[in-house]
């Protein structure tokens, strides 16, 4: 085991996504997950039933303890509900994990349409988050209230990638998933150009947690020292693992299968 992750998120009594599946995710690849809760959640497959956040002076002991002792060799953040939580999170990496590369994904809203981020907070990732993020994972609806855009094809896609880079975030994969069709493209754009992931979409109902397994796998491969490309494209094999394999439970969108494992030597075919 090599490549230890401080993971800053929420947590998902139903086992899918949050702190719950970054752990599963991250073990899975074969680093070691830490953890900093920002909220615990009473949510299952159907839907989030309630949100109960962690004080900002907790959290902040969470990181201190963590970071004082074990140390980090990535960072990944996801569900940090408000600006006083962000404002906590952002002051601590910059106080503590200075040069750690950090993975960003900017969770707004739950799956069943629970909203997970306050909307007067947005500001606040945008001015104080992103600026520390070595990449930025967004989904469609993410990057459309990130860049007040509407992005309904890829063309808009390359827009709003654009845009998104231009508030400062040296790296951003925004994830297609939302658009429609039986092909899924993921863009992975940088300073030096983009590079696009492609791959046929796997019809199912059980893609609860995706964003947050997949940031967490990215954040793995970064802690043990991968490059981004490689990262990324080692984490996106590991979802479509998970996803087509998923085990069925629940009665809404369901979980993935975190166990799985992949065949690294065929990722450039995924």
């Amino acid at each position: 085991m090599r490549g230890r992750v401080l993971v800053i998120a929420g947590s998902d009594s139903g086992g899918g996504a949050g702190i719950q599946a970054d752990i599963k995710a991250i073990t899975a690849l074969d680093a070691f997950a830490m953890t900093a809760i920002t909220a615990l959640t009473a949510q299952n497959t159907l839907g989030v039933q309630g949100v109960h956040p962690v004080p900002p002076a907790f959290l902040r002991l969470q990181i201190e303890s963590v970071l004082d002792d074990l140390g980090a060799d990535a960072v990944k953040t996801g569900m940090l509900g408000d600006a006083d939580t962000i404002a906590t999170v952002a002051d601590m990496l910059e106080q503590r994990a200075s040069g750690v590369p950090v993975v960003v994904d900017p969770v707004m809203v739950a799956k069943g349409g629970h909203s997970l981020l306050a909307a007067a907070a947005v500001a606040s990732l945008r001015k104080r988050l992103l600026p520390l993020a070595a990449v930025l994972t967004p989904n469609l609806p993410e990057a459309e209230v990130l860049t007040g855009m509407a992005i309904a094809d890829e063309a808009a896609m390359q827009r709003a990638m654009a845009a998104l880079l231009g508030m400062g975030v040296p790296a951003v994969l925004l994830k297609g998933g939302h658009l429609p069709g039986d092909a899924v493209v993921d863009l992975l754009g940088t300073p030096d150009g983009v590079v696009a992931f492609r791959a046929t979409r796997i019809e199912t109902r059980h893609t609860h947690g995706t964003g947050c397994t997949l940031a967490s796998a990215i954040a793995a491969g970064l802690a043990q020292g991968m490059a981004l490309v490689d990262a990324v494209a080692r984490a996106r094999a590991y979802v479509r693992a998970a996803i087509a394999s998923a085990p069925g439970f629940g009665g809404g969108h369901g979980p993935l299968n975190h166990a799985v494992t992949v065949d690294t030597g065929r990722l450039a075919a995924i």
